[in-house]
């Protein structure tokens, strides 16, 4: 059971990522208890549930225990287990601090008594730092703008509640993995509803910062892994067994098989003639994430559900970790949101027994 109740039907009040995130408090329990309402996506060859699903429904739980007045302005992450979407999960919100200026809460998010998900979350009172303040801000860079009708993640009947545009990588021949870019427009699916209020748009920003992040470590380094669908590439590790019938394929056969775009069997080709001449290519292991931090800017100065733009950079990666930074801006340029994430990223090994384990 992936829920405690029965999901209800999708409220057509709202869009889709707020009926994705819904919660249901938990009051008769504990007015710190929280669930979700609805099953939470597992991407196929991930470890686990989309980690932005966590990110934001525990930022939602923490929102509900904080004054009006109140808005979130950073978030400390911590995936410590992989999420089970056949098991309901219950986020218990630690009321830590509640000051004139900052209210500080702890989450976590548990299943079967395990905690599978842990956050540090400050709140700061809107308009508390006086009439005079410092400000800057780095500009957004010049890209071109988002086609409206155009969807990357749209494949058809399972479309997600968010839309991405993928844009290319700047500076993507350079030899130095830090110097590129990745970049993307991004924005929730539908309208938010006017109820969901910037609540909504707080947690639906959280929800989409996941996504494409630290699989950025393996692009700058030009580094592939096999997804069975286009939408798994928020977590997901390479499908060993799918990937070795594909490479067992001919050119025609592999042409047949609808899922895999031109870049895919380009890249299938390189792994194929790698093997073949004895200079088997670099491939990833595992990639999972283990943190994940948040800097909200202007937090009521933005909607969710209009293109934003995402550009990702890694300065470092070793010791089987990568390290990625993250800025989103309107599409007027403001930036919005920080975000830093390191996770796990191995390459795969020649032989079983070399291969590393969480």
């Amino acid at each position: 059971m992936s829920t405690l109740l029965r999901p209800p039907s999708v409220n057509p009040s709202q869009s889709a990522i707020e009926n994705t995130l819904e919660l249901i408090q938990l009051a008769d329990i504990d007015p710190n208890l929280f669930t979700n309402r609805r099953p939470l996506w597992h991407p196929v060859g991930a470890r686990g549930i989309y980690g932005g699903a966590a990110i934001a429904q525990t930022l939602s739980a923490a929102q509900k225990t904080v004054e009006p007045e109140f808005t979130v302005h950073s978030m400390h992450c911590y995936f410590v287990l992989a999420g089970n979407s056949e098991i309901p999960i219950i986020y218990h919100v630690e009321r830590v601090r509640s000051g004139k200026s900052f209210a500080t809460r702890t989450v976590q998010a548990r299943q079967r008594g395990k905690v599978i998900f842990t956050t540090t979350i400050s709140f700061v009172r809107q308009n508390s730092a006086g009439e005079k303040v410092l400000q800057h801000a780095v500009e957004m860079p010049d890209v071109p703008g988002p086609i409206e009708d155009k969807d990357d993640l749209d494949n058809g009947a399972d479309a997600g509640p968010f839309q991405s545009q993928i844009l290319g990588i700047v500076n993507h021949d350079s030899p130095h993995p830090h110097t590129k870019k990745t970049r993307q427009w991004i924005k929730a699916r539908g309208t938010i509803s006017p109820a969901g209020g910037h609540e909504a748009h707080l947690a639906a920003l959280a929800y989409m910062s996941d996504s494409y992040f630290i699989g950025t470590v393996a692009r700058v380094h030009k580094l592939w892994r096999y997804a069975a669908t286009r939408k798994s590439h928020t977590k997901s590790s390479i499908d060993e067994d799918v990937l070795k019938k594909l490479l067992a394929m001919d050119d025609e056969d592999l042409k047949q098989i609808k899922s895999l775009n031109n870049h895919d069997l380009e890249r299938i080709r390189k792994l194929k003639k790698g093997k073949e001449q004895g200079k088997p290519t670099a491939e990833i292991g595992m990639m999972v994430s283990l943190d994940h931090t948040i800097y909200f800017h202007d937090p009521r100065e933005f909607r969710a559900d209009e293109w934003m733009l995402s550009e990702i950079e890694s300065p470092w990666s070793g010791d089987g970790r990568g390290l990625v930074f993250q800025k989103l801006f309107t599409r007027d340029g403001k930036l919005i949101a920080t975000c830093v994430q390191e996770g796990v990223v191995r390459l795969r090994q020649d032989t079983d027994a070399a291969k590393s384990k969480l």
